[in-house]
């Protein structure tokens, strides 16, 4: 053969039954030059450097191409390509790119294996190997690279959820149109506001009952914050008042705590604001509104009285100020706002400080009234404390009123008495100015934009925000 005496070379074949030798002539007949059949011959023999060889001076890169695919030596096959004279075959590059990657991670080089993944663009073999590197950020880059609804985008979610990155593992499944499997895998890791979030985005029927779920869950951890938070993202502003508005409740049973109570009292109502104006905006909010009436009796009541708290807590600041500042009547004038929110603000609160600023004021009937209110607290010591208290003021002053206040109804030839609100002919109930506690006799007036309260204009003329709920005045 080596001769090329192929008549020869077949009849010896024959004779030893070498089949493969028989067809290896029957190719060589059909070759059309004796570099062909010497570089066929050598590769018969295993002689592959020469066969490559002899291609080559050929100039047959292709040839020399397709004995390396043959014989899986892709490296060598790369070298050849870039050499030039193979058309730059980019299937062929690919494939050659996928065969080094796989060598070297069949040798757990995930790095090496990278490298020739990343320039076949084998993204299936690329998660693994991010996964496997702990390369999370190169990772949940490939989310974006994935076309949509492609398999590998569970395969990437599923990979990211198992350490734990919600974010990435939703998004993945988000893209891949799993809407239903996202939500559960950030319910799975306790990722609770972005399964809100992608409930809230893809309009999940679910998503009332997934709020409750993970506002339960964060109430039982004593994140309430958290989960007024939820609810106001959420746009269930109701829900997040009644939150806060439990929260400025427990705060109310210590005294000390007044200015915080009054501040969640304040954003409780605020919040009640933000769903009127909510629902006064949202044209479905508002159909909703109309067509289910959805509202019940407790929230409807919640709304009606959502400034109820910051009021009471407001005077109650109010007049402690004007105490300590020297002002006894009007301090006497707004503790006795105070009674009217009996169910807000504790009776001994209230009536603690009507009677002090009675004693201050001379008003040792308004005194003796408030004092017969504290001897019947529940706490006995206290209540042994007051009684105390009581004999040894009016054994020394009289229970009467040194004096009164009398400020003129404008709607009959009555009067507002007692350091009331209240005319005591005609009934008419005056609102409390925000500023001083004085009944708002007067029809001129200025009022809130947001909590609707009012003040005399004279009074309000110092303030740069709403006394009440501090908002900036225009």
């Amino acid at each position: 053969m080596e001769q090329l005496q192929l008549e020869m070379a077949e009849r010896a074949f024959v004779r030893s039954q070498d089949y493969q030798g028989i067809q290896l002539v029957k190719r060589l007949h059909k070759l059309d030059s004796e570099n062909k059949q010497a570089a066929e011959i050598a590769a018969y023999q295993g002689r592959y450097e020469a066969t490559e060889r002899l291609y080559l001076d050929m100039d047959r890169r292709d040839l020399a191409v397709q004995l390396r695919v043959k014989l899986g030596d892709w490296f060598r096959v790369v070298q050849l390509l870039k050499s030039g004279g193979a058309g730059g075959n980019d299937t062929l590059y690919q494939k050659a790119w996928n065969a080094i990657g796989d060598y070297y991670a069949d040798r757990l080089k995930w790095s090496s294996a990278v490298s020739y993944y990343q320039q076949s663009q084998n993204m299936e073999r690329l998660v693994e190997c991010y996964y496997l590197l702990e390369d999370y950020d190169k990772l949940s880059a490939l989310i974006e690279q994935v076309p949509d609804n492609n398999a590998l985008l569970e395969n990437i979610a599923s990979k990211c959820a198992s350490v734990g990155m919600c974010h990435e593992a939703s998004r993945a499944l988000v893209k891949s149109n799993k809407v239903k499997e996202a939500v559960d895998c950030c319910v799975a890791l306790n990722q609770w506001d972005r399964a809100v979030e992608i409930a809230h985005e893809h309009n999940m029927l679910s998503v009332d009952e997934l709020l409750a779920k993970y506002a339960a869950h964060l109430l039982e951890k004593g994140k309430v914050l958290d989960a007024i938070e939820l609810y106001r993202k959420a746009n269930h502003y109701i829900d997040a008042a009644k939150l806060m508005f439990k929260l400025a409740a427990e705060s109310s049973e210590i005294p000390s705590h007044a200015l915080r109570t009054k501040k969640l009292y304040v954003l409780g109502a605020m919040l009640v604001e933000q769903y009127n104006t909510h629902t006064m905006t949202d044209r479905s909010a508002l159909d909703s509104l109309v067509h289910t009436n959805s509202v019940s009796i407790e929230d409807s009541r919640l709304i009606d009285n959502a400034w109820r708290g910051a009021e009471a807590y407001h005077f109650l600041l109010l007049a402690q100020r004007q105490l300590y500042e020297g002002f006894t009547d009007a301090a006497l004038r707004t503790s006795h706002a105070l009674v009217d929110y009996e169910d807000v603000i504790p009776n001994e609160t209230i009536y603690a400080i009507i009677a002090l600023t009675a004693t201050i004021a001379r008003s040792f009937g308004t005194c003796s009234n408030a004092f017969i209110k504290l001897e019947n607290v529940e706490n006995v010591a206290a209540r042994v404390e007051y009684e105390a208290l009581a004999v040894e003021i009016f054994t020394r002053y009289p229970p009467r009123d040194s004096r009164t206040q009398k400020i003129e109804c404008t709607n009959c030839e009555g009067s507002i008495t007692d350091y009331g609100n209240t005319c005591g002919i005609c009934d008419t109930k005056y609102p409390r100015c925000i500023v001083t506690g004085a009944p708002l006799t007067s029809v001129h007036f200025w009022q809130c934009d947001t909590c609707k309260h009012r003040a005399q204009e004279t009074d309000i003329v110092s303030f740069s925000t709403c006394p009440l709920c501090h908002t900036l005045i225009a």
